[in-house]
């Protein structure tokens, strides 16, 4: 039996969001801005989860139609048969989402759908589920437009961005799915080397050496963690199959991976060591303590990929600072780094400006609500006309 699903993803990857979709085994697949609608199978939204490096989650579509008030929505929450769905034991919380909706308090709105769910459960069983706000067992979704009305459950539970492989993390990280939406976006692949010189915590240093192994994402999570597993439906002995199936492809014995990371700030560079340990890639990618203005290419490697997020300031101390840092930088990426594709990830409008490089590309993006760019600078060898 086809169900429906919508799987969000960070803007600008939506693209690449369907390509993993559709690998998984779906069909009616539908690019929307922030994300993707599909059918299919179970079998299709456990592959999702556990497979995909751009899904934000998966989304199971249980209930929708139009509306006026909140009324309207109480009423198409109270209609769909939950218990049926999940056990009155499991936790819950209600989130909502809205675009152009007429209804004037969202924390309202998600009061009456968490009643509706929970007088549905007293009128069947008698007794209601309990709210957990924190870590809560069962996800229902409202989407509200101008007009319709959407319910959904979450298959996904913590967002599939959290892998479970990180314990150390820095200020501001990018998430690891807009990681991975990054390093497609640029073209990068297995076996090409690449560099992160502003590394952080890892992120980007990880999901390329996971690429590199094969190792589909999901399998990182502890059994339980999945939404889909506290639901009525699951199907463990499917799911243990597809994990099965994902575990036999990785890479179990590979040598030392063309992956290099480094960062200026010491405490940065233990915690990616730290969480290089825990993923088990610690063997495979090496990471030092330098500044990038001061940094080399490895020795031997005449070509390869740069990626970094570096800083960008927003008050006027920082500002000036990175005026200043800015043209130092493209000055050592071109005595350093000839023959590199150097690629940057930054909120800041005046990144090409400041470091006085010709972009060949800029591909927008974002990272969460900031508006990003993707900047190539190629280091042509000998020169940079």
């Amino acid at each position: 039996m086809s169900e429906h699903f919508f799987a969000p993803c960070p803007r600008g990857l939506e693209a690449l969001l369907v390509e993993d979709i559709e690998a998984a085994g779906a069909a009616d697949v539908r690019q929307v801005p922030g994300g993707a609608q599909f059918s299919g199978s179970w079998e299709t939204c456990y592959r999702v989860n556990l497979e995909s490096r751009i899904a934000s989650r998966v989304l199971w579509r249980v209930a929708g139609g139009a509306y006026k008030s909140e009324d309207d929505v109480f009423r198409l929450a109270l209609a769909v048969d939950w218990p049926a769905l999940f056990a009155v034991e499991r936790s819950l919380r209600v989130y909502v989402t809205a675009v152009k909706s007429p209804l004037k308090s969202l924390e309202f709105i998600t009061l009456r759908v968490k009643d509706a769910v929970c007088d549905r459960f007293r009128d069947t069983c008698g007794i209601r589920p309990n709210v957990n706000t924190a870590r809560p067992d069962i996800r229902p979704h409202l989407f509200l437009t101008a007009d319709t009305a959407t319910l959904y459950l979450d298959t996904s539970g913590e967002p599939l961005w959290a892998r479970g492989h990180k314990i150390a993390k820095v200020e501001a990280p990018v998430k690891e799915n807009l990681a991975a939406g990054i390093l497609r976006l640029i073209g990068w692949q297995p076996g090409t080397p690449l560099y992160d010189p502003m590394c952080g915590s890892g992120t980007f240093l990880i999901e390329a050496a996971q690429m590199s192994l094969g190792d589909a994402p999901g399998l990182s999570r502890e059994p339980g963690e999945f939404g889909f597993e506290r639901l009525s439906n699951f199907d463990a002995a499917l799911w243990n199959r597809l994990c099965r199936a994902a575990a036999a492809r990785r890479e179990t014995s590979p040598p030392a991976l063309p992956i290099w990371g480094s960062d200026i700030a010491p405490d940065a560079v233990a915690r990616a060591r730290q969480n290089l340990t825990y993923s088990g890639l610690d063997e495979l990618v090496k990471v030092t303590q330098r500044d990038i203005l001061e940094l080399s290419a490895p020795a031997g490697v005449a070509a390869g990929v740069l990626i970094a997020n570096p800083p960008y300031g927003e008050r006027l101390g920082e500002l000036d600072q990175l005026a200043a840092f800015y043209p130092r930088l493209g000055d050592a990426l071109k005595r350093n780094f000839a023959g590199w594709q150097c690629w940057f990830f930054s909120g800041d409008p005046a990144l090409p400006k400041l470091i006085r490089l010709q972009a060949r590309r800029r591909i927008p993006l974002y990272n969460g609500a900031l508006d990003c760019r993707l900047y190539l600078f190629p280091m042509v060898a000998g020169g940079n006309r």
